[in-house]
């Protein structure tokens, strides 16, 4: 079979796949030009999900006369230029586009028209592009002092093909609206709006540059709960900044659509970066459930490789260790300085159950209730016209409550005494376990700002005069159903569920011995050998120091296997070979061994769940307040092990507003 040189048309349209993949990417592509070219303001506008009509307009540097013929050429660009040796560096790009490929691309595959204005020129120029063919340079009207009008008609129309694997114009319209969403947190200094169909969809005007405006753009993209329940992140390390903000751990979501991530300004989707956003988050979500994120990396263009695909949505790193524990390390440091605190959004669903529960017609859920008044109205109710049920008496009605508050010289004792008598007036087990597990070893109180100075009872002197409602958590009042504490803070009601919460405390001291001491081994009678592939086993005994400090000691065998001599004691009798392998694919995937720390965090949680104030146990008013102070000196209290919240705070304002006093 002869080789044959592809005709320029062809060579474009087959690189117009890579490029140009859906309408979509040729936005994406548009956008990043316009942003290349300094625009303050970036209008986009898309018909029929893109496929029959785009237009994106900006007011950046425009294009002159002569430049217009150029810039539809394959491999012309102004971002890239040689340096005094003549050289051309890729490897240090500092622009979003930079390959020359994105106009010439879309000009193959359907009717582009590109009208522009140069900076402090006064005549407007425009040229026309149709399956590739290209126009000749004409004078055009131009509304704006300079910038660019660049518009795209029948997108693959060139390449019939290509239509019959595009999706709905509503999906086509979505993956618009997300790049746009991409591109607006990425330039918050830049305004964008968004029609589609002529209907505006987004509307975001330019920020201040910095923290502040960042967080007003990502609250205008993610709504205002974000901005609420999110953490700052600032953390450079070695040349590498990390900056951005994450979701605190109850505020999740049941996929991973809302982690946004950022290099160097350009929106990227990267495994490492997503694996290191997962173990940052290992410790405080259910597998199921993901964080909600947009992060932000600043390097030196040197460290990072971004042609390595057309569409430059991925990246490769000089060194992805060291980025992958920057995120790892950052994003768990502002976590442990979020404290206590747990998401807004949990108080708002309580009240929205609340609401919900409140609408049920009376007598919903017994069997003698007949839903639906009857014509006749009230009026028939009170005749006897609508079935009531029988009065009953509701369980745990005619039953002792637990004790609400105790006088203040016991209510704030020092904590020795608040643990002398155990929990629930001889609780047994329980009470050991809670001063063995969560309190032994305390001579004083964690650090911590209280109100009036000092941690209530301190052993140092008699206790301070405040009101104990001004602590964080505010002062325990009542225990409802032996498993929630009922608190009162200055400005409204919390809602703790002991278990969850006590599970979080025994947890977080498990957690402390096991990194101060390391974790127990086991020897196996019988060491295994694990068979692998090549690269595998030379990846898992490259981390064996690693390993060895979670107690699983490897060492190579070979090529192609590694040999298990111990294992973990708290995993007790365990598969080593499935272990070895699921961690070389972590290895492979994450650059970490998270099957390794998710199955001893599991069993912690677990000895800690077991280990904790159970529910169903009665606790006096002492016992209720250490629980809440402690949870107070406790980072990431404000969820248990598998990111629910462990307690609920109502604001005064909102219970004022179920009663109808506001």
């Amino acid at each position: 079979m002869p080789i044959r040189r592809l005709p320029p048309e062809t060579v474009n349209r087959i690189a117009a796949g890579e490029v140009v993949e859906r309408p979509a990417s040729a936005i994406k592509e548009l956008v990043d030009n316009a942003i290349d070219a300094g625009a303050t303001r970036i209008e986009v506008e898309a018909h029929g999900g893109g496929l029959t009509r785009i237009l994106v307009a900006d007011d950046g540097c425009g294009l002159s006369a002569e430049e217009l013929p150029v810039a539809i050429e394959r491999h012309a660009t102004s971002k890239l230029a040689p340096d005094a040796d003549g050289l051309w560096d890729l490897l240090r790009i500092h622009t979003m586009g930079f390959r020359g490929e994105a106009l010439p691309s879309i000009g193959s595959v359907a009717r582009l028209s590109i009208a522009s204005r140069a900076k402090g020129a006064s005549d407007a120029w425009s040229i026309l592009v149709e399956g590739g063919s290209v126009g000749d340079v004409a004078p055009a009207a131009f509304a704006g002092d300079h910038g660019a009008r660049i518009e795209v008609r029948d997108l693959f129309y060139a390449t019939p093909a290509r239509l019959k694997f595009m999706k709905s114009e509503r999906a086509e319209a979505l993956a618009i609206t997300e790049e746009i969403k991409r591109q607006a947190m990425a330039n918050e200094s830049v305004g964008f709006s968004l029609d589609i169909d002529g209907r505006r969809v987004i509307r975001l005007p330019p920020e201040h540059p910095g923290p502040q405006g960042r967080l007003a753009r990502l609250s205008a993209v993610l709504g205002r709960d974000f901005q609420d329940n999110a953490i700052e992140i600032d953390q450079t390390r070695d040349g590498v900044r990390l900056t951005g903000f994450a979701g605190l751990p109850t505020y999740n979501r049941g996929n991973a659509a809302h982690q946004y991530l950022f290099v160097n300004g350009r929106p990227v989707r990267d495994r490492l970066l997503q694996g290191a956003l997962r173990a940052a988050y290992a410790d405080f979500l259910a597998r199921d459930r993901h964080p909600t994120a947009a992060l932000y990396i600043s390097l030196d263009a040197a460290e990072v490789d971004v042609n390595v695909h057309p569409a430059k949505a991925e990246v490769r790193f000089r060194d992805p260790a060291l980025v992958r524990g920057l995120i790892v390390g950052a994003l768990r440091h502002a976590l442990a300085g979020a404290g206590h605190r747990a998401s807004t959004t949990t108080a708002a669903s309580a009240l929205d159950a609340i609401r919900a529960q409140s609408m049920v017609p009376p007598g919903a859920g017994y069997s003698g209730y007949q839903p639906g008044p009857s014509p006749a109205g009230f009026s028939a109710w009170r005749a006897g016209g609508w079935t009531r049920p029988a009065p009953q008496v509701l369980p745990g009605l005619s039953d002792v409550s637990a004790r609400y508050e105790a006088a203040p010289e016991e209510a704030y004792a020092t904590r020795a005494e608040a643990f002398g008598g155990g929990f629930g007036g001889g609780g047994g087990g329980v009470a050991e376990a809670v001063r063995e597990a969560a309190y032994g070893g305390y001579d004083a109180p964690p650090a911590i700002a209280y109100p009036g100075g000092a941690y209530p009872g301190a052993a140092e002197g008699p206790a301070p005069a405040f009101d104990p409602v001004d602590f964080p958590l505010g002062a325990a009042r009542a225990q409802v159903h032996e498993t929630y504490i009922v608190a009162q803070t200055r400005d409204g009601v919390v809602i703790v569920d002991q278990h969850a919460a006590h599970e979080r405390l025994v947890y977080e001291r498990m957690k402390g011995e096991m990194a101060a001491g390391g974790v127990a081994r086991q020897a196996l009678l019988l060491p295994e050998v694990v068979e692998l592939d090549p690269a595998e086993a030379e990846r898992v005994v490259a981390r064996s120091e690693e390993l060895a400090a979670l107690g699983l000691v490897v060492e190579s065998f070979g090529p192609g296997a590694v040999l298990v001599r111990e294992t973990p004691a708290l995993l007790g009798k365990t598969d080593a070979a499935g272990l070895v392998r699921d961690i070389a694919d972590d290895l492979a995937e994450n650059g970490a061994a998270l099957a390794l720390k998710e199955r001893l965090e599991e069993v912690c949680s677990t000895m800690a769940c077991h280990g904790s104030v159970r529910a169903g146990r009665r606790l006096n008013a002492v016992e209720m307040n250490a629980l809440l102070r402690e949870m107070e000196a406790t980072p990431h209290s404000g969820q248990c092990n598998h990111g629910r919240p462990t307690y609920v705070e109502l604001k005064l304002a909102d219970i004022e507003r179920l009663f109808g006093r506001r």
